[in-house]
């Protein structure tokens, strides 16, 4: 029973998150920080979260790449930088509990931020702020999403937005591409320094519901929803991923 509710619930996540290019890596942790399987060690919790991430930004990068959402300089910088450092985060294996702190502070100040109008020009890549710049910012999400267990879409995703970098869709494009290089580099850091902690018979039905999920949001994110709408939506996911510290205190 506690495992087809995990597995709605993550469904209901990774349809969210992936309307606006996302992993769903957030979401997941809190959902899970909720059942018994939140007793688990902090690489095997970060492990089940990047190899859902890894199902989902795929399917996400797919579909806003096939509407042409997907601007290559743009993600180039952040790529660069991420990914390495994302691997340095996930082999520190320290506790992500202060930094998980700190960024639901920052996603809910970048949620409010996005729900304000604004108009959707945009810079056309990094080269309004630079190929330098973007690459250190990638570094600093990409560690922070090694240390805490995610993607970094929560993060880069807003930046790009609010900086006029790329549109909303350009952003989730980026992100889908960015998430799903730095989930993998996360594992392969984790494993380096915890082994290998992933368990077949838990991933199979979550994967099985977060591919499900993914699929019709980033369908629906990449050719239904206006710009304006994924805006909005991806304000809604910050909150739910902000949430996370909060329910892991309760």
């Amino acid at each position: 029973m506690e495992v087809a509710l995990v597995s709605f619930a993550l469904l209901v996540v990774a349809t969210l998150y992936s309307s606006v290019g996302h992993g769903g890596a957030s979401g997941y942790l809190a959902v899970m920080s909720l059942a018994t399987i939140a007793t688990m060690e902090s690489a095997w919790l970060k492990q089940h979260a990047w190899s859902l991430n890894l199902v989902v930004s795929a399917i996400a990068f797919y579909h806003f790449r096939k509407e042409g959402h997907h601007v290559i300089k743009l993600s180039a910088p952040f790529v660069l930088g991420g990914v390495p450092f994302a691997f340095l985060g996930g082999y520190l294996a320290i506790d992500g509990a202060p930094y998980d702190s700190v960024l639901s502070v920052v996603l809910l100040l970048a949620a409010v931020r996005l729900v304000m109008p604004t108009g959707m020009e945009t810079r056309g890549g990094s080269g309004g702020i630079g190929f330098l710049p973007c690459t250190l910012m990638g570094m600093g999400i990409g560690l922070v999403s090694g240390v805490v267990g995610i993607g970094g879409g929560v993060l880069l995703s807003p930046l790009l937005i609010v900086s006029s970098l790329g549109t909303p869709k350009e952003a989730a494009a980026t992100s889908a591409l960015f998430i799903w290089l730095n989930s993998l580099a996360g594992i392969l850091g984790s494993v380096t320094t915890s082994g290998l902690a992933l368990e077949g018979w838990t991933i199979a039905p979550f994967a099985a519901a977060v591919f499900a999920g993914g699929w019709l949001g980033s369908k629906y994110g990449s050719k239904t929803a206006s710009e304006r709408g994924v805006s909005l939506i991806l304000s809604a996911v910050l909150v739910v991923a902000a949430s996370k510290r909060v329910l892991t205190l309760l």
